[in-house]
């Protein structure tokens, strides 16, 4: 599923348009994003939760030249399925 299926499916199960739905998805999307580059979390009971996990500095590898390298430290999005996706799944 794209972006405008997703719009499509919210305006069917919601009294929304489909330009609404658009700015709905699009507010939630930017209000998660906000949270997590001030390193926060985000939880929505029963679905999940984002949040940044701090990747370590490392040394690698160039794969052409086999020469080593430094890989700078990052932070990384994550996300964890909560009780109620998981079921879902399954």
């Amino acid at each position: 599923m794209n972006k405008s299926e997703l719009i499509d499916a919210i305006a069917a199960s919601s009294d929304l348009t489909k330009a609404a739905s658009g700015r709905a998805l699009d507010a939630t999307v930017n209000a998660i994003t906000k949270e997590l580059k001030k390193k926060g979390q985000v939880s929505l009971v029963g679905f999940g939760t984002f949040s940044v996990k701090t990747r370590a500095a490392r040394t690698g590898r160039n794969p052409q030249t086999g020469e080593t390298i430094k890989i700078k430290a990052a932070n990384i999005p994550s996300f964890k399925a909560g009780k109620g996706l998981k079921d879902a799944v399954n």
